[in-house]
């Protein structure tokens, strides 16, 4: 069958049909245990009841209003995430491209309603990622993502990864207006900033008059044990806040996260969307907050993924010569393999265990939050198990 589909994608050729809670079922009826789960956006795992009664009864509703009027679930969401986070004011955008997009014109808007209209340089570190739009890949510090589409836009800058050295020399400059980080890089290698270097960032943030924005697309929405992986921190709270994937549980829906101060250049008309806030989002929104924030929820994730790692370094530990590394935190996990895991990756799709990899050689596991021990330890035996078929290969 002819492919019209923009050839920008290499997927898998199994075609999945159907999901329930951790596991999905291809057309031919196999099951897989599901550890990537959409790249850490299936938060609630597959068909979650609470999420299809919540679209199902919103769609035999109200589909579309657009800002132009007001949405009640969106007012109600917004308030929830001010209650529970550091942040003054929400607003909901489609994804979390959009949501770095947002966050990036709030912060050369704060500059510019203080008469800085020079201030608009904005720092990254080596291994970000922040989504495919031209804002995004320019932000983001991945030359490869850039490749082709002309040369860094002005003001966009990357250093090297927990550089306080280099941190103290470019926050110095007269032209920054914010600093945007992964407490827990994705795509970079699923590794966790040191929480000493968050502190001082915010310090230095202060100092010197420099916004700080979060990046939690992957790491949020209660990945870590927290609702915020920064929530985890004190004293390293952020200014602005970039939220997307696991907050819409597979429905798409991101957010911005904002202090008063750093919200306080945008005023009516400066920004907007169409679709962003709309009442099928914000129905599916409150549905997952809903669970996550319920009672003993995090706590259970936080048990899970002490034993996701108990067992990733009970793999490091006895396969030395395949894994150098266990890397990341909470159920955003990666092995950090000797040798390129994309292969590894297919070997465990074949086995009936899906995950993801990332950069650095890294094998990535993002299971859905609902994920038990009793699962963890399952798809830690199909990894065992390949392992040790690789190491008893011929001329491994």
């Amino acid at each position: 069958m002819s492919n019209a589909v923009l050839p920008v994608y290499g997927p898998s050729p199994v075609v999945f049909e159907r999901g329930e809670g951790v596991r999905m079922y291809d057309d031919k009826g196999k099951a897989y245990l599901d550890f990537i789960a959409g790249i850490a956006v299936n938060s609630l795992g597959h068909c979650h009841p609470a999420l299809v009664n919540a679209l199902t009864t919103q769609a035999n509703k109200l589909w579309h209003t657009s800002n132009m009027f007001r949405v009640p679930g969106q007012e109600r969401l917004a308030q929830r995430y001010v209650d529970l986070t550091f942040a003054d004011f929400a607003f909901f955008t489609n994804s979390g491209a959009e949501s770095i997009e947002g966050c990036i014109k709030i912060a050369r808007r704060y500059h510019w309603s203080k008469g800085q209209l020079d201030r608009i340089g904005i720092l990254s570190f080596e291994g970000s990622f922040h989504g495919r739009t031209l804002g995004g890949i320019n932000a983001g510090a991945q030359e490869k993502y850039r490749e082709g589409f002309g040369p860094r836009l002005p003001g966009f800058r990357s250093i090297p990864w927990e550089d306080v050295e280099a941190l103290n020399a470019e926050i110095a400059k007269p032209d920054l207006a914010a600093v945007i980080i992964e407490p827990v890089q994705g795509e970079g290698g699923v590794r966790e900033a040191k929480h000493d270097f968050l502190r001082t960032l915010r310090q230095l943030c202060d100092a010197n008059g420099v916004l700080l924005i979060y990046d939690e697309i992957q790491c949020g929405a209660g990945r870590t044990g927290k609702l915020f992986h920064h929530q985890w921190i004190e004293g390293a709270e952020p200014d602005l806040l970039a939220a997307a994937k696991g907050i819409g549980g597979g429905f798409p829906m991101g957010m911005i996260l904002a202090t008063e101060k750093a919200a306080s250049g945008m005023t009516k008309g400066i920004h907007g969307t169409t679709f962003g806030g709309g009442p099928l989002a914000m129905a599916v929104g409150n549905a997952v907050l809903d669970v996550v924030a319920g009672d003993g929820f995090l706590e259970q994730v936080r048990r899970v993924a002490g034993t996701m790692q108990q067992g990733m370094e009970s793999l490091k530990g006895r396969y030395p010569e395949l894994v150098l590394d266990v890397t990341g935190a909470g159920l955003l996990r990666g092995l950090k393999m000797r040798d390129d895991p994309l292969p590894l990756r297919g070997k465990l799709s074949d086995r009936g265990l899906l995950v993801g990899t990332a950069g650095n050689n890294t094998l990535r596991l993002a299971p859905p939050l609902v994920v038990t021990e009793d699962d963890v330890r399952e798809a830690l035996d199909i990894i065992d198990q390949q392992f040790a078929t690789m190491m008893t290969a011929p001329g491994s």
